[in-house]
Parts: structure tokens; sequence; C-alpha cells
């Protein structure tokens, strides 16, 4: 007999090759998932849309008489509504030495801002607008509970393109970053949910909807790598900025990450903390310095207060612990050390 016409071996080919029933079923679940992912992404986005905001900020040129009415360069960036009376967080660096602020809601409304309070230290700003109508605003969550690979989804305004939204998982936790002004921000959260100009200062949001983080920073030339404020930290500050204006704080100057401790090490030295700081630079001729702090020390309590992490140790240092002596409780290889520090007041 002769050979088969070559048209008949590729069907019977494409045949082989046609998903069978256990293969639809895959597809089928992976289609079940990607729509409950897309629906909860959703979700997340119209609890806080509303309340996310367009900022621009214009800023007076270096030796420019105020009253001509040229010599002003602006800037944008984003922040959000966390209070029905118009109370907005945003970033320091946004709006820094503005002298004019101006607030867009996602509605389109325009209002003039005032700026409450600015904390270059964790580069968070308050703002405040007026309106005779309450307006939407978000829930703040907790950046306590946040696990490695959680959902993290960005809002906000980057290059002027207002209400973007990116999305992706937390990187990393308990970072430290050094801010424009030199200066570190600790407990930074790190996402690769894409930021970029402009981006700053708008929400972090988990798959539930409340804010995490305030977006900061991103690295230049590097690849989905990002950070925000933890929310936390941003709950501190604002109650400072509402009682006193600012922010005070006892400064020792460090910067340093969180670290888990093994239960051997905890049993080992009687801790009752799961977690530490661990140093990664000390600032020299500082309260640290001059105290013998050393970089790859662990710290774990201050005046006997456990240490967890390092939203927990910018937390004790408070400004009731400025110019006074504290006990420092480090692990410092096999040994446990108490060294006596005496903070300043943080510049600025």
């Amino acid at each position: 007999m002769g050979s088969r016409p070559r048209f008949i071996d590729d069907l019977s080919s494409a045949a082989s090759d046609a998903p069978g029933p256990q293969s639809t079923e895959l597809l089928i679940d992976d289609i079940t998932l990607l729509d409950a992912y897309s629906r909860t992404v959703i979700g997340a986005l119209e609890r806080v849309q509303q309340a996310v905001a367009f900022i621009a900020v214009e800023r007076r040129l270096p030796g420019e008489p105020p009253e001509r009415g040229r010599g002003a360069r602006g800037g944008t960036g984003s922040g959000f509504l966390f209070t029905p009376d118009g109370y907005l967080l945003t970033n320091s660096h946004v709006v820094h030495g503005a002298t004019h602020i101006q607030v867009t809601l996602a509605d389109g409304a325009k209002f003039d801002a005032d700026l409450v309070g600015d904390d270059p230290g964790s580069d968070l700003a308050v703002l405040r607008i007026g309106s005779p109508e309450p307006l939407p605003h978000v829930e703040l969550g907790e950046s306590s509970k946040l696990r490695v690979g959680q959902i993290a989804i960005a809002v906000g305004n980057p290059l002027g393109l207002q209400q973007t939204v990116t999305t992706g998982v937390i990187s990393a936790l308990g970072r430290s970053l050094r801010s424009n002004s030199g200066r570190m921000i600790y407990d930074v959260i790190q996402t690769d949910a894409a930021l970029n100009p402009g981006n700053s200062g708008g929400p972090l949001i988990n798959s539930a909807g409340q804010v995490i983080g305030v977006n900061t920073a991103i690295i230049p030339g590097a690849q989905a790598i990002c950070f925000a404020t933890a929310i936390d930290t941003a709950k501190w500050v604002i109650m400072q900025i509402f009682a006193h204006g600012r922010v005070r704080r006892a400064y020792i100057g460090v910067a340093g990450t969180t670290t888990p401790l093994s239960r051997r090490v905890q049993r080992y030295f009687g801790l009752s903390a799961q977690s530490g700081v661990h140093v990664m630079e000390i600032v020299k001729g500082s309260p640290a310095a001059l105290g013998g702090l050393r970089t790859d020390d662990t710290i774990v309590a201050i005046d006997t207060q456990p240490v967890q992490d390092v939203d927990n140790l910018q937390r004790t240092l408070d400004a009731s612990r400025i110019d006074k002596p504290v006990s420092v409780t480090v692990l410092r290889g096999a040994q446990r050390v108490e060294l006596t520090l005496t903070p300043v007041e943080q510049a600025g």
C-alpha cells in the first residue's frame, strides 16, 4: 500500500497534542484563579480610589521676591485622605518648601491645601483641605502584621497620569532607606509594585483595600525595587504632628534592619522578643559611636524594654529620652552586652 497523505499524519499529531479532560480542568482552574485575583485588585482599588489625590506644588526660586508673578518652579506627587474632614498624608519631599499646594481629588474637585506638619525624618507630611461635606477617606491597616509575599497594590499619579494602579507583592520588611535629605527612614517596606516619579505619597494597599504604607522611593536603574514607609510609622508621625506640629526624636546615630532571633538564642539569653535590630551603620561621632555600639551588634532592649524591630526602636527613642542616659542591651557574638548612650535631639 502507498504511504498515507501527509495531512492525515498532521491531524493525528494535532489530536495527540490536544488537551485532555485533565488539562482542560487545569486550564479552567487557572482562569478561575486569575479572575479571583482580578476581582481582589478591583475590589481593593474601589475602596480607596476616591480618596487618592493629585498634588501640585509651587516653590519659589532662591532669591526671587515672593511678590513677583514669576520665578516659581512646580512639582507633583500623590497623597490620600485619611479622615473625612480633609486631612491628607503625603511625602515630605513632595511638599517641603512649597509656597502653594493644590490638591485635586478623583472627582476633579480642586482645593488649596495647608501644610499641617512635615517630617523629613520619615519623609511624611500632613496636609489639610477645607470642604463643607465629608470627604471619602481610606482605612489605615497595620504594617506590623504584614508577611513577605502578600499582595501589594500601589495607587498614585506617576508622571501626572492620575489614578494609575500597579500590583506586586511585599518583597521585604524592616528595610532602612536614606531619604533625599540624607536622613535614614526606618521600617521601610520593599515591594515590586512598580513606582515612578509622581507616585510619591500615594498609598500602598493590601488585598482588603487597607493602606499598609506610603509610597516613597525607587532605586534609579533598578528593576522592581520600590519602597514605602510603613503605615504604623505613619500613624505615629500623624499623632506627633497633631500634638506638636512636628516630630521630636531622640537620635543615637545608627542604621539597622529587623532581624529574627532563633529560639536557641532567645532561650540562651532569656529574651521574650522573637527579633531585634541588626546594626548596619553607625554615624561617626554620634551617641551610638561614643557609647561603644558596633556594627553587627543586635539591639534587643532599651531601658529593659524589648526592641523587636526598627519601627519599635524609632518609637522608643521619643522626645522623652533626649539628653538622658539610656541603657541599651545588645547581642555581640555569643555575649550579651549592656551599654549606656545619651541620645540627642535629631536635628531638623
